[in-house]
């Protein structure tokens, strides 16, 4: 039965991660060619806060598992206070995440 599985499970592996490698070397050679003041490193990271503010409103509006049993109001309360944090804290990313993490697990243990 191993015989039969470890080709296929190689063959995952490596269509899954030959183009994340090629993505992340194309990346990594351009960066050392782009300037903090170009307009290609502004499309970069427009697109990249693009792509966290999408995750963060499906995680909001549609959520999945145990986070879908919660209310819509106490997710939305926990990223507010999250955002709260990061302005407070000078925009510590970490203080934010660890401080929306907080107020959900919290009003998730009082409401369940």
């Amino acid at each position: 039965m191993t015989e039969t599985i470890l080709p296929s499970f190689l063959v995952i592996l490596l269509a899954a991660a030959l183009p994340t490698a090629v993505c992340r070397w194309a990346g990594v050679f351009a960066a050392g060619y782009l300037r903090e003041d170009s307009p290609w490193f502004d499309w970069v990271r427009a697109v990249a806060t693009a792509l966290i503010a999408a995750v963060i409103a499906k995680l909001l509006v549609f959520p999945t598992g145990a986070l879908a049993d919660l209310p819509l109001l106490i997710r939305v309360g926990s990223v507010a206070i999250g955002a709260l944090a990061f302005l407070v804290s000078r925009r510590s990313i970490l203080a934010a995440v660890a401080s929306a993490e907080v107020a959900l697990l919290l009003s998730a243990y009082l409401t369940l």
